[in-house]
């Protein structure tokens, strides 16, 4: 079954930087775009990035721009968002998901790792 483990979260001050990192299995990663998405408390699932299946384009949420880059391994079937210059308001839960969004929603994603932002 598709199995996404997210890790790499934590507290960081403002200004610092976080590595995030995702391990798939259960299914053909390379043949997926995959995303990070984040849920901050009371609030929705906010799509924060995507990267296609090659690696070779990637789009992200203006908000992160320039801030945040996403990557992946697909030989280790792995998903990384590099987190630089972290802002209080980056405070979330982060999701890794499989696939782009469509009309019924996110598709599978994990149990996430929590990032938290704070002086």
């Amino acid at each position: 079954q598709v199995q996404l483990v997210e890790s790499g979260g934590g507290l960081v001050q403002p200004g610092g930087s976080l590595r995030l990192s995702c391990a798939a299995s259960g299914f053909t990663f390379s043949m997926y775009y995959m995303n990070w998405v984040r849920q901050a408390p009371g609030k929705g699932l906010e799509w924060v990035s995507t990267i296609s299946q090659d690696g070779t384009r990637s789009d992200y949420e203006d908000s992160v721009k320039g801030r945040f880059t996403i990557s992946r391994d697909n030989a280790k079937n792995m998903l990384f968002l590099q987190m630089d210059s972290l802002k209080s308001e980056d405070t979330a839960m982060y999701y890794c998901v499989r696939g782009l969004r469509s009309s019924s929603g996110w598709g599978p994603r994990g149990q996430g790792t929590q990032v938290t932002v704070s002086s």
